[in-house]
């Protein structure tokens, strides 16, 4: 008898008790198939027979990698004429062998997995995902959490979407097992108002009904960035399921006259459109709260069947100020804020600063403008000591008055990061945000970042992947897993995610620009030289053109050609300091590199933070002058990295 790790896959045919019974000589037909092409595909991946048992088989591998590829050739062979209806359930886990089998939690739990599954379909446990994730040429989807029979903790299901492999929605798996988490996408609201202008009032009726929906425990809600990139497409509802892998979808429009608003709302199955519960509700402007808040109440009600919400008539939406103009002044900022450029990050302030003037007390401006100064300040459209002074100025106000801003906490927190370069106050906040929703992914992207400062990369992907599954169509978050997959020399999967930016924003330059920083580390020189010349004058990152050129040619050896770019960096008046530590450390003048770091330091260049995560850096990191820039920003040294 012996303990150890594997790979286990139970599958069975689908309905073959009943074609025994209306057809035997058919029936074992299939199952001979079944085993002909089961037994050369088990071959071919190392795996190991353990028991066949009527019409299904039990098998191990030595690894997750081979099990998964293994049970996608045999179901891409059995699809096929004379097709055989099997499923197949995967999962790793400690097992015990002797003579008569194989025992433990893993080889129930496979069981069980298996189980759930569908004709055609390979599901494989959260175990199993992780150990895949990384390989491109396994494609699959997670379809929520679920509480199997006999199995302690609830379990996240994935099912491999590789060609001619069946996906079943997780809609199709309910009366299998007990789906645990509801998840729910918010749709922007139609502007039917004759008034164009009143787009603002819509937007932001969907971004509150979106957060209060996140203060619902057991409900897993789509972030805005993913819900309102469908905002003006006629997208089938059932394909923004797939996308956001969500079960179901609130849609809906709102009318503005006067102080008159008509609000429309429809909860609808995200797998077959079919509609749970629509309502139409007219109101007077002042009872905007009270609607919020009812509309909010009655989709919790209606999903509550596996929610843990402490009560039916709890209210979920609080009114946060008493004056109707501040709110609507409010709506109008973030509506600006929202659009992600400097001009309208300052139309924005312009705007929460008058909702501040008609109503002090009211909290929400005061973080909105923390988040707008913190986009000036970091974008180089504003002095960051000023921008940064303004966003903890305000970002405080918004606390004091409501400790429950996640907004106001990032924000803090980024001035915490970038500024301040105090680590654990930076945390603190980040850890209030997710207080009040563990799947903020703002708060979940500081995480990141933080674990990303600290060189530990493995909990950076981790939390980023989180993010992602809130907010999976996200500019800014995948370019962020993208840049951590980069700081951990993962440059394949990196390229992967920058293409990914590029394919939701095609005009996303700083995907552009780390796609060839991503080449120059795999040494590609020539594709990553290529890239940075087509960019030209579009690039906006800290790193100008010359120094991105001159830093390639250096890597390459050619330092005639990098001193020609460092000669035009020395002759611009517009060169920082970082542009100059960097070109100088790719020609190798460790001297001149450490005389602009510190410089760097004097005036607190934000991206110092990633001194020791970024590859630029490593042929400093032997010298002790390093040591000593790494004291003054409160970094300690990294082993290994």
């Amino acid at each position: 008898m012996g303990r150890r790790l594997a790979a286990i896959m139970f599958n069975d045919i689908v309905g073959y008790t009943a074609l025994m019974q209306a057809d035997e000589v058919l029936a074992k037909k299939k199952r001979d198939r079944h085993r002909a092409v089961l037994l050369k595909a088990i071959k071919s991946w190392n795996g190991d027979i353990i028991q066949h048992y009527g019409d299904g088989t039990l098998c191990i591998f030595q690894s997750a990698l081979e099990a998964v590829n293994c049970a996608i050739e045999i179901q891409q062979q059995l699809v096929l004429p004379p097709e055989v209806p099997l499923r197949i359930g995967i999962h790793t886990g400690d097992i015990v062998q002797d003579e008569e089998g194989i025992y433990g939690d893993g080889v129930n739990l496979a069981s069980r997995i298996e189980s759930m599954a569908t004709s055609g379909s390979v599901l494989i446990s959260e175990k199993v995902q992780d150990e895949i994730k990384n390989h491109r040429e396994i494609a699959s989807h997670s379809l929520g959490e679920f509480e199997l029979k006999n199995v302690s903790k609830p379990v996240e299901l994935y099912a491999i979407a590789n060609e001619r492999i069946n996906v079943p929605q997780g809609t199709e798996l309910q009366g299998k097992g007990l789906e645990r988490i509801k998840s729910i996408a918010v749709m922007p609201f139609v502007n039917m108002s004759t008034d164009p202008e009143n787009e603002y009032f819509s937007d932001g009726i969907t971004e509150e009904l979106i957060n209060a929906l996140a203060q619902v425990e057991g409900l897993r809600v789509t972030s805005r960035t993913s819900s309102f990139a469908f905002k003006g497409k006629n997208t089938d509802i059932r394909e923004i399921g797939q996308q956001l892998n969500v079960r179901t979808i609130l849609e809906g429009s709102v009318r503005k006259t006067g102080n008159k608003v008509r609000i429309t709302a429809q909860l609808i199955k995200a797998s077959d459109g079919y509609h749970l519960w629509s309502e139409t509700y007219d109101r007077d402007l002042e009872d905007i709260f009270a609607v919020q808040d009812e509309i909010s109440r009655k989709i919790a009600n209606q999903l509550r069947e596996k929610l843990t919400l402490k009560e039916s008539r709890e209210s979920i939406v609080k009114p946060t100020t008493n004056s109707i103009e501040a709110y609507n002044l409010y709506l109008r900022g973030l509506y600006h804020y929202n659009k992600w450029t400097p001009a309208n990050a300052r139309q924005a302030v312009r705007f929460y600063e008058q909702a501040i003037k008609s109503s002090p007390e009211f909290s929400l401006p005061y973080s909105g403008l923390a988040s707008s100064y913190t986009l000036l300040g970091t974008t180089g459209n504003m002095s960051p000591a000023k921008a940064f002074e303004l966003v903890r100025e305000n970002a405080k106000k918004a606390i004091k008055l409501d400790r429950s801003s996640i907004e106001a906490h990032c924000a803090l927190s980024i001035v915490r990061f970038f500024f301040d370069w105090d680590w654990e106050r930076a945390l603190k906040h980040v850890e209030d945000a997710l207080a009040l929703n563990a799947n903020d992914p703002n708060a979940l992207l500081l995480l990141g970042l933080y674990y990303t400062i600290e060189c530990d990369f493995e909990k950076s992907l981790e939390v980023m992947t989180t993010a992602l599954n809130a907010d999976p169509l996200s500019v800014v978050l995948n370019r962020t897993m993208a840049d951590v997959l980069y700081l951990a020399e993962k440059y394949e999967e990196a390229l992967d995610y920058y293409d990914q930016v590029l394919i939701l924003d095609p005009s996303f330059r700083a995907a552009h620009e780390f796609r060839a920083w991503t080449y120059l580390q795999m040494k590609d020189y020539e594709k990553a030289i290529a890239i940075f010349e087509d960019l030209g004058e579009e690039i906006t990152h800290a790193l100008h053109q010359e120094t991105q050129i001159g830093y390639a040619y250096a890597l390459c050896g050619n330092i005639e050609e990098a001193q020609k770019y460092l000669d035009k960096l020395l002759r611009n008046k517009k060169s920082t300091a970082m542009d100059l530590a960097v070109i100088y450390t790719g020609i190798g003048d460790k001297d001149k590199a450490f005389h602009y770091l510190e410089k760097c330091v004097e005036q607190r260049i934000g991206t110092l933070v990633f001194l020791n995560s970024s590859p630029i850096w490593k042929p400093l990191k032997s010298d002790p002058r390093f040591l000593v820039i790494l004291d003054k920003i409160g970094l300690k040294p990294v082993s290994g990295v």
